[in-house]
């Protein structure tokens, strides 16, 4: 199976000053997507990644929707040129909009924003809520210790081994799309909630 996507919802970082292989990647991933005519649903930054995402894809004439919480509709904050902005009452329906409107999902570096929505979109794929297939950009390896990490889980039994395989990574955006596209769902997702 080969999954076409329409819009791929894409979570990173909006911190200041970060390392210009980031920056770099994340306008990379804005025009790979954009030259693929997928739309890129995001959290609505013009900081950091967040904003290098936008701008990358805007300027190679894709479409960029943005979606953010009331608290967070400020101008220091919010990209202007985007194609959409949608404001919602609060974070929790913010990632709920987001999910809604994508096909995939791709997590570039990021912080602790970054970590609980890649982690709720895992969880909702865990439990049933969505099949579809979850990305990380391992740029620099920055997501070397969080791939330890589910590896150190799945050991100790906290993850089970057909819920780690929701998640695939890689090192370049265009291997970060071949892999979503080729995306299997795993068998035995319901295991963890039939307990058979």
């Amino acid at each position: 199976m080969t999954y076409k996507f329409r819009a791929i919802c894409v979570y990173c970082g909006s911190a200041d000053h970060l390392h210009s292989d980031y920056l770099s990647a994340a306008d990379q991933m804005g025009k790979l997507l954009a030259s693929s005519t997928v739309a890129i649903v995001y959290g609505a930054g013009k900081t950091g990644l967040m904003g290098a995402l936008a701008d990358g894809a805007l300027q190679a004439g894709g479409q960029v929707i943005g979606v953010v919480p009331e608290n967070l509709n400020q101008p220091q904050l919010i990209h202007s040129g985007l194609s959409r902005l949608e404001v919602v009452p609060d974070i929790h329906q913010r990632k709920a909009r987001m999910s809604s409107l994508a096909d995939a999902f791709i997590a570039l570096p990021g912080g602790y924003g970054t970590m609980d929505e890649l982690f709720e979109t895992l969880t909702w794929a865990q439990i049933g809520l969505h099949s579809k297939p979850v990305a990380l950009l391992n740029i620099n390896h920055y997501y070397d210790p969080l791939l330890k990490f589910i590896d150190h889980a799945c050991k100790h039994g906290f993850i089970y081994k057909e819920h780690k395989e929701l998640l695939v990574a890689s090192d370049t955006p265009a291997g970060v799309l071949e892999k979503l596209s080729n995306f299997q769902l795993p068998d035995g997702l319901a295991r963890w909630v039939s307990r058979s």
